[in-house]
């Protein structure tokens, strides 16, 4: 079965993170949701998540995908921590999708994932001088080799909804999507 790991540190978005969960589930990816620390994360505006585990119990297990919901302090959060640094670049030596949205492109950029790569984040999440060997864009979505990132809140259905095409194809994303009745669908 295919398997997404969803990071979560206090004060994340908790549209994103919610989106991200649910849709995936929604596709039948097994999504494995671990907190930075044991017990349930508050998130930006005060909505209280329960991951699964921790990310230290699941952080020599593979995955299909790794995903990082932003907001703020919750980026900055996943950034510093040095367990999820490692497996970021492990994810990337093995070729294996990586993906963060809003601020949490940052998290990848501190990584070394994103050298030399276009990419996408909220304004002003990511720095042009500090980083001039990132090419940013300001679209929804941007897809970079094995590299996904996105812009924030009101771009998490459609994050979503690639990564389902990427890890499941486009018939199983055109039937996730049609089920949710979006408005053009």
């Amino acid at each position: 079965m295919t398997r997404a790991l969803i990071p979560l540190a206090a004060g994340c978005e908790e549209l994103e993170a919610v989106t991200l969960i649910d849709l995936l589930r929604r596709a039948g990816i097994e999504v494995v949701v671990a907190g930075l620390a044991p017990g349930p994360v508050t998130a930006s505006r005060g909505t209280v998540l329960v991951p699964d585990t921790t990310l230290a119990a699941v952080a020599d297990q593979a995955f299909d995908l790794v995903v990082l919901p932003g907001g703020l302090p919750g980026a900055d959060h996943l950034a510093a921590d040095p367990l999820l640094r490692r497996i970021l670049q492990r994810q990337d030596s093995e070729h294996r999708l990586t993906a963060a949205i809003c601020a949490a492109p940052k998290v990848l950029a501190s990584a070394g994932l994103l050298a030399g790569k276009s990419a996408t984040c909220y304004p002003g999440a990511l720095d042009a001088t500090a980083h001039p060997d990132i090419r940013l864009l300001a679209e929804p979505v941007v897809i970079d080799g094995t590299v996904v990132t996105s812009r924030g809140p009101g771009t998490a259905m459609d994050f979503a909804l690639v990564l389902i095409e990427r890890l499941a194809g486009r018939q199983r994303r055109d039937e996730v999507e049609a089920n949710l009745l979006r408005p053009g669908a």
